[in-house]
């Protein structure tokens, strides 16, 4: 008998096929905005701590964002050699 493809593989089966950029750039960006959505929420995570009295959560909270402020901005420096380099 031979293999039967799962109605939900076949919704997934051309996934993919049309790129508008390389998957490495594509991780690139989407990384980015994750991150630029992450950094966003820290502030209210550290005033919800503060508002709690929980100084070891706000430092925790301040490490990650701290964190990932460096993390986005070594994610722009790629996105933009890519960019400058005709890669994109």
């Amino acid at each position: 008998m031979g293999k039967t493809m799962l109605e939900s593989e076949k919704s997934e089966l051309h996934l993919g096929e049309t790129k508008g950029i390389r998957n490495h750039d594509h991780d690139l960006i989407h990384e980015l905005s994750i991150r630029l959505d992450s950094i966003w929420r820290y502030d209210q995570y550290i005033a919800n701590a503060e508002g709690e009295n929980a100084p070891n959560v706000k430092t925790l909270w301040e490490d990650i964002k701290a964190q990932d402020v460096r993390i986005v901005e070594r994610l722009k420096e790629s996105i933009r050699e890519h960019v400058r380099n005709d890669c994109f």
